[in-house]
């Protein structure tokens, strides 16, 4: 089944196109008020350990190494990759991030994981 799945900053404005608007950081983002984000859920447990999220540092030479190791943890993690993928039969998520880089993120490792 493929899935619907947009990936965006939690610091871009809410569209109705989004679905519904997962969180994907185990941290709340700095400076984004809870009633702004508009947020079906904050599943804060599908995030990347602190130990893995510390290691990997946003630093781009880590990236395919950061991916296999958050993949490990995805697969071991049925409970919340349970809800997320529950929410993905009901129709389009949007997950959400914080981070600076667009390109080397936990969101994006997740939709990619979802749609393999």
């Amino acid at each position: 089944m493929a899935f619907d799945i947009a990936v965006k900053r939690v610091y871009e404005a809410p569209e109705k196109a989004d679905g519904q608007r997962v969180l994907v950081d185990r941290i709340w983002p700095r400076g984004v008020a809870k009633k702004d984000a508009a947020l079906t859920v904050w599943l804060k447990e599908i995030a990347p350990s602190d130990e893995l999220r510390r290691w990997f540092g946003h630093e781009p030479e880590r990236w395919a190494e950061f991916q296999k190791r958050y993949r490990a943890e995805l697969d071991a993690n049925k409970e919340a990759m349970a809800q997320l993928r529950a929410l993905l039969r009901e129709g389009k998520v949007t997950l959400l991030y914080g981070a600076h880089d667009e390109a080397h993120n936990n969101a994006v490792a997740l939709a990619t994981y979802l749609k393999a």
